[in-house]
């Protein structure tokens, strides 16, 4: 509550106020036309120059405060390195990479160098072959299956300057190559085995899961899961997801083999894709099973480690994208050692899987590629295990052509994954790329 005293004090200052209000009142004439004339040309000037003031002003106000910088990003330090962070550092120095002797190394920024471990015969032979036919669009990596070790990695655009830049790294749709998850969780299952013999309908490039219902009785077509796998049969690998293995399985296995996770912690890798919710109705998930489905995606890498891990019984190894890291006094900080990731299925799936995969270049979809027109073998003395995988895309778009294989299967050097994308103009297929790289490989 306020004091007295104090109301009798405003009361004074508003009543002096009002005295000084009335003084001013009563002002001559002479003395308010003496001021206009003072007063009138001021406000004048004072309007004539206001858009120029307010340039004035809206230009501070768009300049200041300064904007605050990023965050540097903190290098990697060279006295603590894994095998993530060696491969992060290793893939931000692979853009600097150079030749010296056949031994491919990057200088780092804080001084010393990353090691790669490039096989030069196959790093160049991709490359040229992707040049000398223009490929719109072409990726490759291969992998030491038992080591994990990275022995290539071409990434190639003829219309798209810049597109390489970390493309292998990023995600496609998977096509075919997804029967390989199909088989595996059939195999894991007990359900069925490479000889096993499995009815169907339609052609054998059908898209369409209603035609794919078997009618007792009507003439169904029938051939082994083995050939039915060379030959990506849709139908066979449609039937077996929705009619055998079911969704939960199918789901299972995919999370296996590293889908919907980051299974390369701290690398560059992104992670591969399936369906999430999974598939609701029969024909989807046949579908998804087939490879038909073009939100399953993959990144070469991963393309290639699930080759690598069929070829390592079952045992999917960390990649790695550096041999050893040396530092700028040249003492070797980082030495890549095989790390084993995950064990995906039992040898017993892994050699069955094998067989299957084995009838691709035989007798299925790469036979061409790889023979003669004799019919005899381009690699006489190699057995290989490889899938392809076919299927329209729209980033970047195209037709994408995949093959993913390993060789040789007795003794499993190296893991590949190549990925064309062609567009009106057919350039070359992946299995070409993949039975080039495997020549210049063991040439």
């Amino acid at each position: 509550m306020q004091d007295f005293k104090d109301l009798h004090k405003q009361h004074r200052r508003r009543a002096t106020a009002g005295n000084a209000f009335r003084d001013q009142a009563q002002e001559s004439e002479p003395q308010k036309t003496r001021r206009l004339r003072i007063i009138l040309p001021l406000v004048a000037l004072l309007l004539a120059s206001y858009p120029i003031i307010s340039i004035f002003g809206s230009t501070r106000s768009k300049t200041s405060p300064p904007a605050a910088k990023p965050a540097a990003v903190q290098p990697i330090k060279l006295n603590n390195l894994d095998n993530w962070s060696a491969f992060r550092l290793a893939a931000d120095a692979y853009p600097n990479i150079s030749n010296q002797n056949g031994t491919f190394s990057a200088p780092l920024p804080q001084g010393g160098k990353v090691v790669y471990a490039i096989n030069e015969p196959m790093q160049r032979r991709v490359e040229k072959l992707m040049n000398d036919y223009k490929v719109p669009y072409g990726l490759f990596v291969a992998i030491e299956p038992k080591t994990g070790r990275v022995l290539a990695t071409v990434a190639h655009s003829s219309i798209q300057p810049g597109w390489e830049k970390g493309a292998f790294y990023n995600t496609y749709p998977m096509a075919s190559l997804f029967k390989i998850v199909t088989a595996t969780a059939a195999l894991e299952e007990k359900k069925v085995g490479p000889d096993t013999p499995f009815a169907f309908n339609g052609k054998l490039t059908s898209e369409s899961p209603k035609r794919w219902h078997v009618r007792p009785g009507r003439g169904n077509q029938q051939m082994p899961l083995s050939l039915a796998m060379g030959k990506s049969v849709n139908p066979v690998f449609g039937r077996l997801a929705g009619e055998v293995v079911g969704r939960d399985p199918l789901i299972f296995y995919a999370d296996r083999y590293g889908f919907n996770q980051s299974i390369f912690p701290g690398s560059p890798v992104v992670p591969s894709a399936a369906p999430a919710p999974p598939p609701g109705s029969v024909d989807q998930l046949m579908l998804m099973g087939a490879g038909l489905n073009h939100e399953v995606k993959i990144s070469p890498f991963h393309a290639a480690s699930i080759m690598a891990t069929v070829a390592n019984r079952g045992v999917m190894m960390a990649p790695s994208l550096a041999k050893e890291i040396v530092d700028q006094k040249g003492t070797v900080v980082f030495a890549q050692k095989p790390q084993p990731l995950r064990t995906v299925t039992t040898p017993e799936t892994a050699a069955s899987l094998a067989r299957m995969l084995s009838t691709t270049v035989q007798s299925g979809t790469s036979r061409k590629a790889f023979h003669d027109r004799r019919g005899r073998p381009m690699l006489a003395s190699l057995r290989v295990a490889a899938k392809t995988g076919s299927i329209d895309g729209k980033d970047p778009a195209g037709h994408y052509s995949w093959f993913a294989a390993y060789a040789p299967m007795e003794d499993p050097q190296i893991a590949l994954a190549a990925l064309v994308i062609n567009q009106n103009k057919w350039r070359i297929k992946a299995t070409s790329v993949g039975e080039q790289a495997l020549e210049a490989f063991f040439k």
